[in-house]
């Protein structure tokens, strides 16, 4: 796998019977059936999905939009599996759902949220042009860092 091979966004569908080829896959097991749990409460609307990535036909990566745009606001979500984490692709996938926000709503307002400190994600976001935008409580994660897209 090379880092400028090119990224690969692949749905995860909304039933379980529909993605075979993440059920098994040991890097996906936990997040896929969180993914069709999740579908099941905020629906399932795509492109406002979630995705496995994959670079060179090996998935390196989950990304999600957490459910549709609410009040014109989207959040995305990102994790690089471990084997795959240092070496630049949290930043080209952060900004492969950047540009999918866009191409769908380009008045779209993107946000993440991190823990409240300085960790991989908050460089990640940075290199993205996200600019914090202040802390919030969050009802799963408590007080966490919030960010916004600044094109």
């Amino acid at each position: 796998m090379t880092l400028s091979s090119p990224i690969t966004l692949l749905p995860i569908r909304e039933h379980a019977d529909e993605n075979p080829e993440f059920s098994l896959h040991p890097d996906c097991r936990d997040s896929y059936m969180m993914t069709i749990e999740f579908y099941k409460r905020v629906g399932f609307q795509p492109p406002w999905i979630s995705y496995y990535v994959s670079i060179d036909n090996e998935l390196v990566a989950a990304v999600a939009y957490k459910g549709k745009p609410i009040n014109n606001q989207v959040e995305i979500a990102y994790g690089v599996f471990l084997q795959y984490q240092n070496k630049g692709i949290g930043a080209r996938i952060c900004r492969e759902l950047v540009l999918l926000a866009q191409k769908t709503d380009p008045t779209v307002t993107i946000t993440a949220r991190t823990l409240a400190e300085e960790n991989f994600s908050t460089k990640v976001l940075r290199k993205n042009n996200f600019k914090l935008r202040g802390i919030v409580n969050d009802p799963e994660d408590g007080e966490v860092w919030e960010w916004i897209y600044s094109s």
